[in-house]
């Protein structure tokens, strides 16, 4: 039986996302299995046939084409054994009259839970928490979102946090609270007037002299 003690921390931000191999409802998978250059956002969920798990996958697989636009796939993780996964799927796509196209992860012995720290003792002793891993191209740790069994995500959340991610790497700033696309974004203070303005052509606004804003295109 599993016990609290394998448990271990949540990767931190920054660092190497641990490898892994699995069987799924797409063969075996690995985390190096999507395209080259290509995001990964990897979804755990406490248990299959439960109604917010339904939920949120259905939610997932809805939004297919927008994480898709994003160069971004899915993978989902449960503890559940692959036969429920297929039975489940069967479930989501009838329930959201929808297509499940990203792999949903068998992880019965609990060993990828444990390399992603995703089972916290305190919330249950074998089920994971609902915890949201953005993994970037070069497959390092960029979020780490976590929730608790009893609460759903939000995917338009998510989406809007890849976009932030996606257009600071591009374009060398971050984003305010609350930022969507479209909105102004920050220039990164430690950057001098005369590169912010070969940089961003549109010019800047400066707030304070730490705080300036510009307009990305």
């Amino acid at each position: 039986m599993f016990t609290s003690s394998q448990s271990s921390a949540l990767p931190g931000l920054g660092s190497a996302a641990p490898e892994f191999t699995c069987e799924s409802t797409h063969g075996d998978v690995t985390l190096r299995s999507g395209p080259p250059g290509s995001w990964t956002l990897l979804l755990s969920h406490p248990a299959d046939h439960t109604p917010v798990c339904t939920t949120e996958l259905g939610s997932a697989a809805r939004l297919h084409d927008e994480f898709a636009a994003r160069n971004v796939g899915i993978l989902a993780l449960s503890v559940d054994s692959l036969m429920d996964h297929v039975k489940w799927q069967t479930d989501i796509e009838e329930i959201y009259d929808t297509r499940v196209t990203f792999p949903i992860l068998s992880d019965v012995d609990r060993r990828i839970a444990t390399r992603f720290g995703l089972i916290h003792r305190f919330e249950s002793q074998d089920m994971m928490v609902r915890a949201a891993i953005i993994i970037d191209p070069e497959f390092r740790i960029r979020l780490v979102q976590v929730y608790p069994i009893s609460v759903g995500r939000s995917f338009e959340e998510l989406l809007r946090v890849i976009d932030a991610l996606q257009m600071a790497d591009k374009h060398g700033i971050v984003t305010p609270a609350d930022w969507y696309p479209g909105d102004k974004v920050v220039i990164r203070p430690e950057m001098p007037d005369a590169e912010a303005e070969k940089r961003y052509p549109n010019g800047f606004t400066r707030v304070r002299d730490y705080f300036r804003t510009t307009k990305i295109d």
